[in-house]
């Protein structure tokens, strides 16, 4: 039940992974959820619907069209040879990758949901009071939205840690370069070693358990905006 070597190892890069992908889903999901709280039509619906395909979308469906852009054949893995990076899949930067796409919609819509609820009377009265747009958007909207941004933060981080399907695609399962928890527990499990894969599954529980509790406390005590 002990955790070993390689589980200690396989956490250690998963929260790498987990804050890196977390890092850039919060710049990427920030002006996206902007724009989708506020844009009309048909666009804004279409946008949408793609960021929110991977709440439906099978992982390992996402991670083999992953695997086939960002593959020598690809439009994405011919870029990034083109731009001397080589190429992703079965690297960490692959893992980074397929992680904030899987996890997008984990990250716009907590955002998107705060800044609706926030509504455009602040920003209004703020470009009232001489604010230009940008600055408006720093210091009265983004500060609103803060529950919004740390639920974000939060649930991005978790499902980032709990990936398995279109990590195991892309990644593989490398030892210290693409093995994580998720993947550990399933080489456990393929090797009959029930007793590691019990230490490392029950640690995985604590977490998302603590997750849950520090997501729903946080927003019991976060102050309601009125628009």
């Amino acid at each position: 039940m002990f955790l070993s070597t390689s589980d200690l190892q396989a956490i250690w890069l998963t929260f790498q992974l987990a804050s890196v992908s977390t890092a850039l889903l919060l710049v990427l999901a920030t002006p996206l959820a902007w724009w989708l709280a506020h844009a009309k039509g048909r666009w804004a619906a279409l946008v949408g619907a793609v960021v929110a395909l991977p709440l439906v979308l099978p992982p390992t469906v996402l991670g083999f069209y992953l695997l086939l852009v960002l593959g020598p054949q690809g439009w994405g893995g011919q870029l990034t040879q083109a731009l001397g990076l080589g190429l992703l899949p079965f690297t960490f930067g692959g893992l980074v990758v397929a992680s904030v796409i899987y996890s997008l919609p984990f990250a716009v819509q907590p955002l998107q949901h705060a800044f609706e609820a926030s509504g455009t009377r602040p920003m209004e009265v703020a470009a009232s009071l001489g604010a230009r747009p940008l600055d408006a958007f720093f210091t009265v909207a983004l500060p609103l939205a803060r529950p919004g941004l740390v639920t974000a933060a939060i649930l991005s981080f978790a499902h980032t840690v709990g990936e398995f399907g279109v990590v195991l695609m892309i990644g593989g399962n490398i030892p210290q370069e693409t093995r994580v928890v998720s993947t550990q527990i399933y080489g456990h499990v393929e090797a009959l070693d029930y007793g590691q894969a019990h230490g490392l599954s029950a640690t995985m529980v604590v977490f998302s358990f603590a997750v849950l509790v520090a997501v729903s406390l946080f927003r019991r005590r976060a102050p309601r905006v009125m628009p």
